[in-house]
């Protein structure tokens, strides 16, 4: 037996002793799928986190800690009879050899894009054998509602549903604009959030038509503004202002500093 193989065995013995119902531990015999699925998606956005900062070693302790959700679902499948890890581990891998047939089989390989036209239309066709109907079906409600956005906007594109070039979309998001400003004038709240949704989902749409990915764009702006916010309050605090007292002008004129640095 691996290393590896060791290891894996070990983790399953210890994930099945955290769950003993006479010995285990409280916390983990209290959880079942739906408690630890936000946990999943948290750690996932610490994984995300350790490689956007190149850290190895938080990486690789990121990375057990979104294994030991994997583990724990399979206990937790076990124990009703559902599948174990080792049902986990042989769906993955025929799956994974099925959508590589570039890979395993005789289809030759074609460049980047082929391949993934290749791999969206493997995935349709098992979303279709499991009677799962409509080119949108099976995205996931709980991505982030950009990411969501994009993947919707993706799949409505495969059909032929799509704008003929980037300079509709910016007509659009204008348009939306101008909706959106007319509910602010006019309508309810909740028109003004309606508008300002489709707002944001024709942005989306046009990241995508430039191949940018808007959840990581937003994601660089938002650490853009931290950085720059970081360095206003280092002024205020070097200057011993105020900043409840600041005018609007020197907020401004501490950002513009900040972005000069």
């Amino acid at each position: 037996m691996s290393a590896a193989s060791e290891r894996l065995e070990a983790l399953l013995r210890l994930c099945a002793r955290l769950r003993d119902p006479e010995h285990g531990c409280p916390w983990d015999r209290a959880q079942d799928f739906a408690s630890i699925a936000p946990h999943t998606i948290e750690e996932a956005y610490e994984v995300a986190d350790a490689i956007a900062a190149a850290e190895p070693a938080r990486i690789r302790d990121e990375l057990g800690d979104l294994l030991f959700q994997v583990l724990l679902y399979a206990q937790l499948g076990s124990e009703r009879g559902w599948f174990d890890f080792a049902a986990i581990a042989a769906g993955l891998h025929d799956k994974l050899v099925r959508r590589h047939p570039h890979v395993f089989g005789a289809q030759p390989a074609g460049d980047a894009a082929a391949l993934a036209r290749e791999w969206d239309a493997h995935k349709a066709a098992e979303r279709a054998a499991a009677g799962t109907a409509g080119a949108l079906a099976g995205v996931p409600l709980a991505l982030p509602a950009l990411a969501r956005a994009a993947k919707l906007g993706r799949r409505a594109a495969a059909t032929g549903f799509d704008w003929s070039g980037e300079h509709e979309v910016r007509a659009k998001i204008a348009e939306e604009l101008r909706e959106t400003e007319q509910a602010v004038q006019h309508e309810s709240h909740a028109a003004v959030s309606e508008e300002l949704g489709d707002v944001l989902l024709a942005v989306v749409n046009w990241a995508r038509l430039l191949r940018v990915d808007p959840e990581a764009a937003l994601h660089a702006a938002n650490r853009k503004f931290e950085r720059r916010f970081a360095a206003m309050e280092a002024l205020i605090a070097a200057r011993r202002l105020d900043a409840a007292a600041l005018s609007p002008q020197q907020w401004d004129a501490l950002w513009n500093e900040a972005k000069a640095q």
